[in-house]
């Protein structure tokens, strides 16, 4: 049995492991392009931030603890109130000092949670592909024993029609011979042909 194997792109292989500095990076250049554009002391904005963060982090206490219990939508709203922490901060701060320490922040701590799920992501395809070579193995041992019987039998019949063929040649010769009688061989105990043989000897 053979199964396909795709090779992955590189980039493909690279973009998981580069999407959470590339998240914290979009979120800091765009807090700051938005520093630049106002929102430097603005007590407005910061408020704003403050509070979609505290609903983010909210939603994600309420996906955690709640009867479903989903860590996928709790872990979506905790990386969501952090990155507009991030963004509040980054847009209400005067330098970068502050914001870029809560970017390196950000980013060990995605790279943190990312590592248990690259982790399991792992161990899950080792065991796949266990079970894919394991099965693999399974059915060219299946395969291999069916073979030997095919060949067997075949090489079987191959040697009943060979017999059956020698012995049908063997009567005519013997009956071609001047004083035959069917009745001797009888009693002599010739073995006689199964009907499929005859069929084979005809």
């Amino acid at each position: 049995m053979n199964e396909q194997n795709i090779a992955r792109h590189w980039l493909a292989i690279i973009a998981p492991k580069a999407a959470p500095v590339l998240a914290t990076s979009t979120v800091l250049i765009l807090a700051r392009i938005w520093n630049a554009n106002g929102a430097e002391h603005s007590v407005g904005n910061a408020v704003l931030m403050t509070a979609l963060s505290l609903g983010a982090a909210a939603a994600g206490v309420c996906a955690s603890i709640g009867r479903a219990g989903d860590s996928v939508i709790a872990g979506t709203a905790f990386a969501a109130s952090g990155g507009l922490a991030l963004a509040g901060v980054a847009g209400y701060a005067d330098g970068l000092s502050l914001p870029l320490l809560l970017w390196v922040l950000a980013t060990a701590i995605a790279y943190g949670l990312a590592a248990r799920y690259w982790r399991t992501e792992r161990r899950d395809r080792i065991a796949h592909e266990r079970q894919t070579s394991a099965r693999r193995e399974e059915h060219a041992h299946i395969e291999r024993v069916e073979a030997l019987r095919a060949g067997a039998q075949i090489e079987v019949a191959r040697t009943g029609a060979a017999y059956a063929e020698q012995l049908a040649q063997a009567l005519i010769t013997r009956a071609a011979l001047p004083g035959f009688d069917p009745q001797t061989l009888t009693q002599a105990g010739l073995p006689r042909l199964s009907t499929a043989d005859k069929w084979e000897a005809r």
